[in-house]
């Protein structure tokens, strides 16, 4: 492709040479750097690409894009702007020939409920008739492709990748996860979302490498509203304008409070043989009945942003009702099948804030008991381990301390952290080091009436011991359980 055509939606200064040039390729990783290339000198936490210009010269590179002055010999071309990042998002999309045009783009951003209503409304859809691909934290998903994921948004020349091979396998729609993140390094520019959505906002992803202050991680997750053709919000959420303060799109709001323009109404906790759910009803964009088939009323916030969204594509309210009875996202909330008598289930929850919302919602539904197994990973803040023992001690009845993903500490290390958190509260414990042995033992020693949780491996299938992963799908475990003892 000319040079010229790639850059031809950036304000830039031409520092040396021509744009009469045809590029091979688009680099930003000097390890591909390769004769013809067009290579941007992207600026990270442990690496600037202005310090491998040279390299690319000798590689043969056609032309490169800095945001600071460079010395160069020879014929190569030299383009200068305000910020490489945000030209890779541009040049990108025009390398794989803009492939978000061809597509309906939804984007979901927050705190918490990213993944679970990404799933939501690609199972709404694709009852409804279309083909849609999905962008998340757990995977990409293309058509019957499941790729895992390495960040929650790829790097923008990897997401024009992606919608381009989703375009070229027949999706018609994407629906994607947006990280502050990703909004923060211009992963998301180079094209604009059809619709924009925001769950809730809560203090996370402060610190090193992240946010510097929550006004800051606040200030990121409102870009999506400058990027995108309609907006739909969480009216409830307390930052909700400041969110879209500045916003260049349509809005449209959700909520359970009065003068949402879709709104949840008569909700009720449901329990049966061994499944939670919720019932509502819905007012305002369209009134009907429904029930979705996890716990809790963050469960009801993200089937009204599945809903809000969906109303858009004009699916059809039974075809909406079926996906929320039958909706499952791997690890979240997941409620495992063992039997009529107690709910067993598995989800993602690593930290003492998810721990202490998933807890605190299965409460609502009064359990018999209310059991959480869970562990905590090697190499990683102590504080946590504190903290989250002191949680589940808290609120669960009984507490079984298992193990993991070690890493390289010793797994009973970890467990005697957990133990000086719970032992602040008046909390029941048991530790079973081995996590195959802790969840054989909370299944075969269930009662009626109780809630088990298999908490902080969620989607994982792998434990991590000494640099090594090892296969570890509780699902898996669960079944050899139940076929061990079902004589």
């Amino acid at each position: 492709m000319e040079l010229r055509k790639l850059i031809e939606k950036l304000d830039y200064k031409i520092e040396k040479g021509s744009l009469e040039k045809e590029i091979t390729a688009v680099v930003y990783d000097s390890r591909k750097l390769q004769k013809g290339c067009l290579f941007l000198c992207i600026e990270g936490m442990n690496f600037d690409g202005h310090s491998v210009v040279d390299q690319a010269i000798e590689a043969g590179a056609a032309a490169v894009v800095v945001s600071k002055a460079v010395e160069t010999e020879g014929e190569i071309t030299v383009i200068g702007v305000e910020d490489t990042r945000y030209a890779l998002a541009f040049i990108s999309a025009a390398w794989f020939g803009n492939p978000a045009d061809k597509l309906k783009v939804i984007g979901i951003t927050g705190t918490k409920g990213k993944t679970t209503t990404t799933y939501l409304v690609k199972s709404i859809l694709e009852n409804a008739g279309r083909k849609v691909g999905l962008i998340g934290t757990i995977e990409t998903i293309i058509q019957d492709q499941h790729i895992p994921s390495g960040n929650t948004t790829p790097e923008s020349y990897l997401l024009q990748e992606t919608f381009a091979k989703m375009a070229e396998a027949g999706c018609d729609t994407v629906v994607m996860e947006v990280s502050s993140q990703g909004l923060m390094l211009h992963r998301t520019q180079g094209f604009v979302f059809d619709y924009g959505i925001f769950t809730n906002m809560e203090a996370d992803h402060i610190g090193p490498g992240e946010h510097n202050s929550f006004e800051h991680y606040l200030s990121c997750k409102s870009l999506l509203f400058r990027q995108c053709r309609v907006g739909i919000v969480n009216s409830d959420d307390k930052h909700y304008k400041e969110i879209i303060n500045n916003h260049a799109c349509k809005i449209e709001t959700y909520g359970l409070e009065e003068g949402a323009d879709l709104r949840a109404e008569n909700i009720k906790f449901v329990t049966s043989q061994g499944a939670l759910m919720v019932d509502f009803t819905t007012s305002g964009l369209i009134n009907m009945d429904a029930q979705i088939a996890s716990p809790g009323i963050f469960s009801v916030y993200n089937a009204l942003t599945a809903i809000a969204i969906c109303l858009h594509f004009g699916v059809s309210m039974e075809d909406i009702r079926r996906s929320l009875q039958c909706a499952k996202v791997k690890g979240r909330i997941e409620m495992i099948k063992v039997s009529d008598d107690f709910t067993l289930m598995i989800d993602y929850a690593h930290n003492a804030m998810a721990l202490k919302s998933l807890l605190t919602t299965l409460k609502a539904y009064d359990p018999e008991r209310l059991v959480c197994l869970f562990g905590c990973g090697g190499n990683r803040s102590r504080q946590r381990r504190f903290e989250m023992g002191e949680v589940s001690g808290r609120l669960a009845d009984l507490t079984v301390i298992t193990s993991d993903n070690p890493r390289f500490e010793e797994p009973e290390a970890i467990m005697a952290d957990i133990v000086t958190g719970i032992q602040k509260t008046k909390g029941e414990y048991v530790e079973i080091c081995d996590r195959r042995e802790a969840i054989e033992y909370v299944i075969t020693h269930g009662r009626p009436g109780d809630i088990i949780v298999l908490a902080g491996k969620g989607h994982e299938d792998y434990q991590e011991i000494q640099g090594v992963h090892y296969p570890m799908d509780e699902r898996i475990i669960i079944q050899e359980i139940l076929e061990k003892h079902k004589n």
